[in-house]
């Protein structure tokens, strides 16, 4: 099984529709890259996204397992304060 290095370019297919490719080289265009290079680019921010979505999440596991919770109504009045503070004067 090949096992690329870190810096080795790697290569993956992907089955995709007539329109969604289209979109694609479209976009890609728009940008001044190649649809390989803008998948390669969206494929690095959804897996740049995933991780610092995970490391958020265990922030929040670890704050709860260190008893920093907060009460229902105390996020409620937290959440209340921040939709007032963005309301038109």
């Amino acid at each position: 099984m090949y096992v690329p290095t870190m810096n080795a370019p790697a290569s993956i297919t992907a089955p995709l529709d007539a329109a969604t490719l289209a979109m694609i080289e479209e976009l890609a265009r728009a940008r001044g890259m190649t649809g390989e290079q803008f998948a390669a680019a969206a494929i690095r921010k959804a897996m740049e996204h995933d991780v610092e979505w995970r490391a958020f999440v265990q922030a929040g596991v670890d704050s709860a397992d260190r008893g920093e919770l907060i009460t229902q109504e105390e996020m409620e009045a937290w959440f209340e304060e921040r939709v007032a503070a963005r309301r038109p004067a």
